[in-house]
Formats: structure tokens, sequence, C-alpha cells
């Protein structure tokens, strides 16, 4: 490869594997250390195409989630079955994998600027900006750039454009589904707001368990089903439909937690 070979994005190639090594490294035990990382599907990954490929996914922290994923993405290619076992993975990073990111997020400190240099495709937000709700068009160029990133490789997502829960899937995710034909990834994560602060920067809590699970292709039928129908159906597989909101007892809830302890007992001895 060309040292100095650039991504559609202007991107050099040789800069941003060093970024994704370096960052990689760092990173590594806040999923296999402090924290333990459950994943499972992820031998969905190795089977798809090189490009077209939209991930969708819940949103937990600003950064923790898409570095999570790109371990385990790069994991996976390496052949790794539902394991970041032996950081050596991000050695030779798949370098055609993009995210959406807002741009003010991006552009918020060095730290961010950095990482965008990893693979944010960066938007602006046309619902809100600096904290206060706004209502603007969309821009053509932030179009342009997803359908340049699809063309590439893959693109990762969280439909729901904010860290809340189960708050509504933005319909610009169904218009670029049924105008661009992706194969369509849902992804659903845990645990990641409780282990770090709201940026993914910082681990606010250790031991905690993190769960990543990767979901067969979407089945879609791209010319007939409407723009509303991919829309729910997107909210129920990354599981934030209203429907998953259950109210648990106190007794119940103290169960669970006693389950969760346990099975962090038995993954710290791996």
């Amino acid at each position: 490869m060309p040292i100095f070979k650039r991504n559609p994005f202007g991107h050099i190639l040789f800069i941003k594997k060093w970024l994704i090594r370096i960052f990689g490294v760092v990173s590594h035990g806040r999923y296999r250390r402090f924290n333990s990382l459950q994943i499972e599907g992820s031998e969905i990954i190795r089977d798809l195409p090189e490009t077209n490929v939209l991930f969708v996914s819940n949103h937990q922290t600003y950064f923790a989630d898409v570095a999570a994923m790109l371990h385990v993405f790069n994991a996976s290619l390496k052949g790794r079955v539902d394991t970041l076992k032996n950081v050596g993975y991000i050695w030779h990073p798949k370098l055609n994998i993009y995210y959406i990111a807002a741009s003010e997020t991006m552009k918020s400190g060095f730290l961010p600027k950095v990482f965008a240099y990893t693979g944010s495709i960066s938007i602006e937000r046309t619902w809100r900006s600096a904290g206060k709700e706004v209502n603007r068009q969309v821009k053509m160029s932030d179009i342009s750039n997803i359908k340049k990133a699809l063309d590439d490789g893959w693109v990762i997502t969280f439909p729901q454009g904010t860290t809340k829960p189960f708050r509504p899937i933005r319909r610009g995710t169904a218009h670029i589904i049924k105008t661009y034909k992706p194969v369509v990834i849902p992804i659903v994560i845990d645990g990641f707001r409780r282990s770090f602060d709201k940026k993914g920067l910082l681990i606010k809590k250790r031991n905690i368990l993190q769960s990543m699970v990767i979901k067969p292709p979407m089945e879609i039928d791209y010319e007939n089903e409407t723009v509303e129908e991919i829309v729910k159906r997107i909210e129920f597989e990354i599981e934030q439909d209203p429907s998953f909101l259950k109210v648990i007892p106190a007794d119940e809830y103290k169960r669970q937690e006693e389950e969760l302890d346990k099975k962090r007992k038995f993954w710290d001895m791996y």
C-alpha cells in the first residue's frame, strides 16, 4: 500500500491505520480487563460483503460504543469467535469502516478531532444544535458523504441520534436504506452507560457486564416497504421499541443483579 494512499474522504490510510492501532491497544482493557464484554453473533461479520453494509445500533456513549464495535469487527475478521482475546488483531485493521456522528461532537475538542480521522462521517443534526431544539434542512453533502462511505465499505449508525434510551428512530436512516439498499445489520449493546461516562472516555465503574449482540441481516423489501415500516422494524431489531420497557419489582431487580454478579465472577476467571 502506497504510504500516502487516501480514502474517499482524503484521509491518509497510513495515518488512519496507526491511529486505530494506538487507540485499539489503549482501549482494549476497557472491554477485556476493567470490564468484560460479552459478544454474541460475531461470526456474522465474516460473511458480509466488502461494501454497502449498514450497521444500526442503539447508543449509550459518544465514543465507547464505536470503539467496541471496531474491536469486535476486526477481531472477528481475524478469526476470533465472540472474543477480543489477544489484541494482535488490531495490527492490520479494516480501514473502510465508518461511523456517523454529529459534527458538533467531533469538533468538541482535540481528542474527538483525532478520533474523527479514524472514520467519522460528521453530519449536521437537523433537530438539535448546542443542546437546543432546532428544525433545519438536511445538508445534501451529508447524504452524499454517507453514500460515499457505503460505496467504499461499512457504515455504523445510531438511528436514534442520541444516547438516551427508547427515543424515536430518525426517519433519515430509513430513507438511506430505501435509497442505497445496503445490507442492514442490527446490533444491540448494553452495559456501556453503566461502565463509562457519557462521552465514553472515562471508566465510571469496573466489573460491569457489557454485552454486544450482532443480529443476522434484516430482510427488507426495499421497493415496497414504507419508511414508517422500516423505522418500526429497526426499532424492534435494536430493542428500542417502547414495548421493551418493563417495570421490574424491587425483589426481582435484586435477584437479577445477584445473577449478574455470579456471571461476572465466572468471567473474571478467564
